[in-house]
């Protein structure tokens, strides 16, 4: 008898054991349409009319909450999204169209978060680009924070509703030819070694800053845009120096115009006047490719700019240059030189005529005899350079804009790690 109802109860053991089988094979099952999954590659297999649409078998959790696409090929538009769906999730629709979605699409840099529009987030993603999306845990209750990376640098963020469901990582395209290659497994951390010390970078790299709102290395101007006195203008709250003399940045939106300078200026230079436009400055500009040093008129110097351009500027000291005492301090303490307690983010310009006329008439103060070479760099090729005289104080790398949506990404110590 005992033998019998140990039997049986093996039997119901058998049949629970395919039961949650079953059950876990239907609930942790990769969906995917309009696509073709071999191994980590995913490609789109439609008539680019249709959406494709991928969704992963597991939703991320605190143990696995990061994943990442490298774009193998954009095919015809490069229409691929990367971000979290809910399980049954409608596969003819891109990641982050329908509510309770969320993701970043790489044609035109967008968001999208459970809404057909998009908003402005990041830089767009081509061929080799690499896009990572992650779940931060530490929000508040109800609430869960998702973070957009692109090559390794975090983008932005959004916070959303949490679902006790859970968040399954979704990738989206839509035109022939698309192919990427999926982890699922990535990891991310912030490693805080000097190279990395710039993605937490916030408002305090700034002295001054008019009509440019800081979110993190990025730059976005929030001016008025109309006219030439309209400039919104950030400058470093450090000098360059033989240590760190060279920075950069990207273009990651145009916006309407491209009015984009890049360059040198000395610390009391005037809030609304573009970079190289005033006495004491120099500029490579991106809309015209002209250069721009002390002078309204600008020379032929190299090619115009655009979204997704890098621009570099730096100093090459002479051997026997000779620092000034803040010049090469570790921490800089530009204590030696006045400057404000806090970040200038004057939304206004006051009387500027008035304070650029004063600050020209002391110029024969503010710039020293000895000579430096300023050169400036295109996507990490030379474009030119020049020599210049070196403010007292010395040159402050200073960014300027002047048209509506132009944002772009800075890393002020590209060269060092």
């Amino acid at each position: 008898m005992d033998d019998i109802n140990l039997h049986y109860r093996f039997l119901n053991w058998r049949r629970r054991i395919r039961e949650i089988r079953e059950v876990r094979a239907v609930r942790y099952k990769e969906r995917l349409k309009r696509m073709l999954r071999d191994g980590d590659m995913l490609r789109y297999h439609g008539n680019s009319d249709e959406v494709g649409c991928f969704v992963a078998a597991r939703p991320l959790s605190k143990r696995n909450h990061y994943f990442e696409v490298t774009i193998v090929d954009t095919g015809v538009r490069g229409m691929i999204a990367v971000g979290l769906v809910p399980q049954l999730y409608k596969l003819d629709h891109q990641p982050g169209w329908l509510p309770q979605s969320v993701a970043f699409h790489a044609d035109d840099g967008k968001l999208y978060n459970g809404n057909t529009v998009g908003q402005q987030f990041g830089p767009k993603c081509c061929r080799g680009d690499r896009i990572g999306c992650g779940i931060s845990f530490e929000s508040d209750e109800g609430q869960l924070t998702v973070f957009f990376t692109k090559n390794s640098k975090e983008v932005g963020s959004v916070e959303i509703p949490a679902s006790p469901e859970g968040l399954y990582p979704a990738v989206g395209m839509h035109s022939l030819g698309e192919e990427v290659l999926l982890d699922l497994n990535a990891e991310w951390g912030m490693e805080e070694d000097d190279g990395q010390m710039i993605v937490d970078s916030h408002e305090e790299d700034w002295s001054r800053l008019h009509d440019i709102k800081v979110t993190g290395v990025l730059l976005e101007y929030v001016g008025k845009g109309k006219s030439i006195v309209d400039v919104g203008l950030a400058q470093a709250r450090r000098p360059l120096n033989t240590r760190f003399h060279y920075f950069e940045l990207e273009i990651t939106d145009a916006g309407e115009k491209c009015y984009i300078a890049l360059g040198l200026a000395r610390r009391d230079y005037p809030k609304n006047r573009h970079p190289g436009w005033s006495r004491g400055s120099i500029a490579y500009h991106a809309d015209d490719g002209k250069l721009f040093q002390g002078s309204g008129v600008g020379d032929a110097f190299g090619p115009r700019c655009f979204e997704g351009d890098i621009m570099g500027c730096g100093i090459m000291f002479p051997r026997d240059y000779v620092a000034d005492a803040a010049d090469d301090f570790d921490d800089w303490e530009l204590d030696v030189f006045p400057k404000p307690c806090e970040v200038q983010n004057d939304l206004y310009a006051n009387n500027e005529e008035e304070e650029e006329e004063g600050e020209e008439e002391e110029e024969g103060d503010n710039v020293q005899g000895r000579k430096v070479t300023v050169f400036f760099t295109r996507n990490g090729k030379v474009v030119g350079r020049r020599e210049v005289g070196l403010p007292v104080g010395g040159f402050y790398p200073t960014i300027g804009m002047m048209s509506t949506g132009e944002k772009v990404r800075v890393d002020l110590h590209p060269l060092s790690g």
